[in-house]
């Protein structure tokens, strides 16, 4: 749909002179798109067709769609140090924390997700779990991360076992597992970083 089509449709109506459409084209016709988002009540109203209820669905509109745009994640994970830095509420927690950052072809973050929570050093993960939200958020790859709470970031032979399952899973279904970080208060364990993924 043109930019007119989408403007016509939170009109809904036009006037007796331009139906919805048209009305929308004058509009868009004043306002590039530089200057579209910071429009005010007082410039919509000031087209005949457009009174407070109409320019105020438009506002609505706009201001929905900058709250989306502000919430998208634009952090990459590039390092296990960033990994690190986003987990910041989780390091220090007394129960371990499984997420998981789905990211795109650019180590970019879609969605991060809290697969399970543990009580004290035990986090069941099946992947099932872990792979059903990369399929619906389009992930290219995929990087997963937990808390020891004990602050001692060695993996222990369930960590390893664990990552070796989901790192199979992830071949199976052309999803990539490129990094299992384990974080703590003060450091990290990278198993890229000592060749174990």
């Amino acid at each position: 749909m043109t930019s007119s089509e989408l403007l016509a449709i939170i009109l809904g109506s036009g006037t007796k002179d331009l139906n919805a459409i048209d009305l929308s084209k004058k509009i868009l016709e004043k306002f590039t798109d530089r200057k579209l988002h910071r429009i005010t009540l007082f410039d919509l109203q000031s087209f005949r067709g457009i009174g407070k209820t109409k320019a105020c669905r438009i506002i609505a509109a706009f201001e929905l769609g900058k709250r989306f745009i502000n919430r998208k994640k634009t952090s990459f994970i590039m390092r296990p140090k960033d990994v690190w830095n986003e987990l910041a509420d989780i390091r220090g927690s007394k129960k371990e924390h499984f997420v998981v950052f789905y990211l795109d072809i650019r180590n970019q973050i879609i969605q991060k997700e809290i697969i399970s929570i543990g009580i004290l050093n035990t986090s069941l993960v099946h992947p099932r779990e872990l792979f059903e939200p990369a399929i619906k958020h389009l992930a290219a790859q995929i990087l997963i991360s937990h808390n020891h709470p004990s602050g001692d970031c060695s993996p222990s032979d369930e960590d390893l076992e664990l990552t070796k399952r989901l790192v199979e899973a992830g071949k199976i279904l052309g999803i990539e597992i490129i990094d299992h970080v384990i974080v703590s208060s003060l450091k990290f364990y990278s198993f890229k970083e000592h060749k174990l993924v």
